[in-house]
């Protein structure tokens, strides 16, 4: 069944003027923000060259240089795409920042795309592979705010301050999350010119960031999409409803942007998601209800030092023999105290988990 590549060759070859921006647009250019395109953009807030030749620049670099700019090998089919289609060939790119900062447990991109109807698009980038990035995700579950919805927020000023016109914001994975609180905690004057926020499958809020003003002003214009296996949306809470998106692939793999399935121009959509979302969502929830934010920032903490013993510095690292071993040393070094509050958060997790299990 045809994704967001199939898209690119057929509906791609539309102007905007001749069919409106739309759902699956919006996941194109959330994709388009996990490319690194570094040395060719700037961080200036304007539009600075054409998104068609700069993909091509992308796509022109030496074979190593150019793997390293992508997430994964679809990307360089993305990039392909948009340089030959008319839709998405003629639009400005600019405003490029990509802040990594471990100090702060801060990892943050961002990308603007001018469009040929007048408008921007603000992209923001989801979870990189990196255990920092990971865990500034988890900071979200005791953390009102984390630092890259901060500077999500800074970003979005930032642009409107430059640019007069109609603004979208939108991202996929914790790019969705920033994209909505960027969008619902902005200025009022800057609030009121954002048109939609695309939210796909990133997770949700504290009570704090539901219960403020400018989320429930811009709840009508928030989308969220979620796969019918969704772990990462149905992360902590969300106020408005969302759609359910087919996906190609099963389980956590369907979080992938290029597993979402397109049909006329839209995504193909189902009733509900799975019983095995829904069962994740419940222990989960119960899960991180059973805990203070106080007692899931130790929790969290703790893992992330016992991970980051090696010399890991992402996910993919975790399970290099010397990595492991350092991960057991430092638990087996850990204060007794520690040891005791890891077996009995996650014996918690285990009876969240047999309590959902009883409501399938």
């Amino acid at each position: 069944m045809p994704n967001i590549l199939d898209y690119l060759v057929h509906e791609g070859m539309l102007p905007i003027e001749q069919a409106p921006f739309g759902e699956v647009d919006a996941l194109v250019l959330s994709a388009l923000s996990y490319i690194r395109f570094g040395s060719l953009l700037t961080g200036e807030p304007r539009p600075l060259a054409g998104l068609g030749e700069t993909a091509a620049q992308v796509l022109a670099l030496p074979g190593a240089e150019r793997d390293k700019r992508l997430r994964r090998p679809s990307d360089a089919v993305l990039l392909r795409s948009i340089a030959d289609s008319p839709r998405f060939a003629p639009c400005r790119l600019g405003f490029y920042i990509d802040h990594f900062a471990p100090e702060n447990e801060m990892q943050f991109a961002a990308i603007t795309i001018w469009l040929p109807d007048g408008s921007a698009f603000a992209a923001f980038r989801g979870t990189d592979a990196t255990l920092v990035g990971w865990k500034e995700d988890f900071n979200m579950s005791f953390s009102h705010t984390v630092p890259a919805q901060r500077a999500a927020q800074h970003y979005t000023e930032k642009l409107a301050a430059g640019f007069l016109g109609p603004l979208r914001l939108g991202g996929h994975s914790k790019g969705g999350n920033l994209a909505v609180y960027a969008a619902t905690q902005c200025a009022g004057a800057v609030r009121r010119r954002v048109q939609m926020v695309y939210n796909n499958d990133g997770p949700g809020f504290t009570d704090t960031v539901l219960s403020s003003p400018g989320y429930a002003e811009l709840l009508p214009r928030v989308r969220t999409f979620v796969p019918q296996s969704s772990v990462v949306g149905m992360l902590l809470e969300h106020e408005g409803a969302y759609t359910v998106v087919q996906s190609s692939q099963v389980g956590l793999l369907q979080h992938e942007p290029y597993s979402w399935q397109v049909r006329e121009g839209r995504f193909v959509r189902l009733d509900e998601v799975t019983a095995g979302s829904r069962m994740v969502d419940r222990t989960l929830k119960n899960w991180l209800a059973g805990m203070t934010p106080q007692e899931r920032e130790h929790f969290i903490d703790t893992v992330y030092e016992m991970l980051s013993a090696g010399d890991a510095h992402k996910t993919a690292e975790l399970m290099l023999p010397r990595n492991v071993l350092a991960s057991l040393r430092a638990f087996g070094a850990a204060a007794p105290a520690d040891r005791r509050m890891l077996r009995d958060t996650l014996r918690l997790l285990l009876h969240a988990a047999m309590d959902a299990l009883k409501d399938v």
